[in-house]
């Protein structure tokens, strides 16, 4: 629904909102942002507020700068939920410099360059994210509340009422859910949102993330995003549900075409599959991420795709007569610490490589591709994805697409914050470690 600048104001008067959080993305996917008082908010709808720009750069920040935080009404939300007694309402924003121009470090705008792309054409992304989470007692120890698997389903688990107040607050904020479920690990729960365009998408995954934490925090509980917080159990991915469409007609779906995808969906997928590798930091972006990517626990490690598999790293969901708007492809690999903003843009930016390039896509892999040997992945040509974030960082940093896309003032900035989380991991000393060689060495 298109929101103005006067229906904004008159929705927080209508609330009774006292104060309006001003939302926007750093570099490595953490919400920032300021709070301000319905005094201030009309002048701040029309001018934006001022704040301190060194803030948008994660870790790696060096010197300070002036920006401007653009409210965009399309995002406005009332929190549903009083905050210190008080109604709050939450906005994004678009940076920019003072002389009014966007600001090349903000994640936002790195996405709406890459849609800027596909309005051209008269295209619009969907995206449509399974973000999955755990529950823990606290946030200091990863120490489980259920011992549920997949699907179960019992009134009296505290994360299922949790889960269930998650989806009520959502759906207040006008955020449509498809459904919600209890994932493979215990305390492991998943929420898939309804697909939306990839800008709107990205804006609520965010939202999604901190209502979330929030409805956990208030309930006495932590959630975390981590991609990997136990060992020896499943990890937590954001599988992605992609699809491109001109005006109600879904370019991906072709009666005549094999598996009923286009040749536009072909050459979309060679595309996420032949730069997958180079774009892989930035769907995976922390070191944990790579303790998610190893055979053996449904994370994807191997670089192919198939219909029914989910080995492969792009799978395509088995079309529905009548539903010719569900033909998509779901690529597997992003986990939910990916800053969505920079996941959609190079996913968008690999798709539309592989069409403006006629790649060919290779045929699909239906068999267990974590049961095959060396030398059977060998035969297929199987290539794998980097199993380390250094590995990643070292593909990204020589990457034209990746460099092209996030434009250059993200991608050093991005490439700093790596290099600084790698130097201060290699640097650490496990227990892993102390455990197996202190008494042995």
């Amino acid at each position: 629904m298109t929101k103005t600048k006067e229906d904004v104001l008159r929705l927080v008067d209508e609330a009774g909102v006292r104060y309006i959080r001003l939302c926007f993305t750093d570099i490595l996917g953490k919400i920032k942002g300021m709070s301000i008082t319905r005094s201030e908010f009309e002048q701040v709808l029309e001018e934006g507020q001022g704040f301190d720009g060194s803030s948008v750069e994660g870790f790696a920040r060096i010197d300070e700068s002036d920006l401007m935080a653009i409210p965009d009404p399309l995002t406005f939300r009332v929190i549903p939920w009083e905050i210190a007694g008080e109604k709050v309402a939450l906005m994004f924003c678009d940076i920019q410099n003072p002389d009014g121009t966007p600001y090349d470090g903000d994640p936002r705008w790195v996405l709406k360059r890459q849609l800027a792309k596909l309005k051209e054409k008269g295209w619009t992304m969907y995206v449509g994210p399974e973000l999955e989470y755990f529950y823990f007692e606290n946030e200091h120890e990863a120490k489980t509340l259920d011992n549920a698997g997949y699907f179960d389903y019992e009134l009296v688990d505290v994360g299922t009422q949790l889960r269930k107040k998650t989806v009520s607050a959502l759906e207040m904020m006008d955020i449509a859910v498809e459904c919600s479920h209890h994932e493979v690990a215990p305390s492991q729960h998943e929420i898939d949102l309804k697909y939306q365009e990839a800008l709107v998408m990205a804006d609520f995954a965010q939202v999604y993330k901190f209502v979330v934490k929030e409805v956990a925090l208030e309930n006495g509980v932590y959630a975390s995003f981590m991609p990997k917080p136990i060992f020896g159990e499943n990890g937590s991915g954001m599988h992605c549900h992609v699809s491109l469409f001109k005006g109600d007609k879904n370019l991906f779906f072709d009666a005549k075409g094999d598996f009923l995808l286009s040749e536009t969906a072909r050459q979309f997928m060679a595309g996420v599959l032949t730069h997958v590798k180079e774009m892989t930091l930035i769907l995976n972006q922390w070191v944990n991420s790579y303790k998610r990517l190893v055979p053996g626990y449904e994370a994807p490690v191997y670089i192919g795709w198939g219909r029914r598999n989910r080995s492969s790293l792009v799978r395509v969901p088995m079309y529905r007569v009548g539903k010719e708007r569900a033909t998509r492809i779901e690529l597997r690999s992003p986990d939910p610490s990916a800053n969505p903003y920079l996941a959609f843009a190079l996913i968008l930016a690999a798709g539309l490589k592989g069409i403006e390039g006629k790649y060919t896509l290779p045929g699909p892999i239906e068999e267990n591709i974590f049961e095959m040997s060396d030398a059977q992945k060998a035969k297929l040509k199987i290539d794998t994805l980097p199993g380390s974030l250094e590995q990643a960082i070292n593909l990204a940093q020589g990457s034209a697409l990746v460099r092209e896309t996030l434009g250059e003032h993200v991608f050093t900035k991005l490439m700093e914050n790596k290099k600084i989380e790698w130097d201060r991991y290699r640097i650490h000393v496990t227990d892993f470690e102390t455990k197996n060689y202190l008494r042995m060495l």
